[in-house]
């Protein structure tokens, strides 16, 4: 039993334990979202981030030990992204009907996403490079960190409000589509995609292919016009 923490000691270190835990983890939420009967609340990714909060807490892993090993599914996020490419391209003739509605929408949706976050932050004191990392918080990971490494804020904060704003959208959009009775499969996922980039295309494309083609869009063309956008935004509370 003497020898039990030095081996975990040991593994810890190695960079395939991590990148197979997070892997595991999010197997497990897939499961246990299956289980639910794809209950909302039960998301993949909230289940797994849950999962391995638990398990680097319980082992005093350092989140940099853990991130060398994960950094691999971090990498991906990129090729993900621009593989939105192909849903948007085989939609094309759908945009062309809906461009002038999903135009404002994208405007109204991306606007709002900024402004609501930066109010309510300088209203409750936050200034600096703290505010600097809510602006980007509804693009998808790889986009909105570059927007908050030239916008002075902190990588790392703003990864983690990228995830959580994600899982909140992810949660969130199906009853609330359903209580609004929005039955627009378009609207919806283009809706998601907009307010809670990946995480919650991911779930519009649990719910109905459309769906989760639109949300696709919406978040590819919200990470651009907030890269263009959010410098000016953020300049009026400076």
């Amino acid at each position: 039993m003497t020898e039990l923490p030095e081996i975990w000691s040991y593994l810890r270190e190695g960079p395939l334990l991590w990148l197979t835990a997070t892997l595991v983890a999010y197997l497990a939420g897939d499961a246990a979202y299956r289980l639910s009967r794809d209950n909302p609340l039960v998301n993949p990714v909230l289940v797994a981030m849950l999962l391995l909060a638990a398990l680097l807490w319980a082992t005093r892993t350092p989140y940099g030990t853990y991130f060398e090993g994960a950094q691999f599914v971090h990498f991906m996020l990129g090729p993900a992204t621009v593989a939105l490419a192909g849903p948007l391209y085989s939609n094309l003739h759908h945009m062309r009907r809906t461009l002038i509605p999903m135009a404002g929408a994208l405007l109204v949706g991306s606007g709002t996403a900024i402004l609501s976050a930066l109010w309510i932050a300088d209203v409750l004191g936050v200034g600096g490079a703290t505010l600097a990392s809510l602006a980007p918080k509804s693009t998808t990971a790889p986009v909105a960190i570059g927007i908050a490494e030239q916008l002075g804020g902190l990588p790392t904060l703003t990864a983690t409000l990228v995830i959580l704003t994600g899982i909140i959208g992810a949660v969130v959009v199906t009853p609330l589509m359903n209580a609004l009775r929005i039955t627009d499969w378009r609207a919806r996922g283009f809706a998601v995609g907009t307010a809670a980039h990946g995480i919650g295309t991911a779930r519009a494309f649990q719910v109905n292919q459309t769906a989760g083609a639109f949300a696709g869009i919406g978040m590819g063309f919200n990470a651009l016009l907030t890269a263009l956008i959010a410098p000016y935004v953020l300049a009026l509370f400076q």
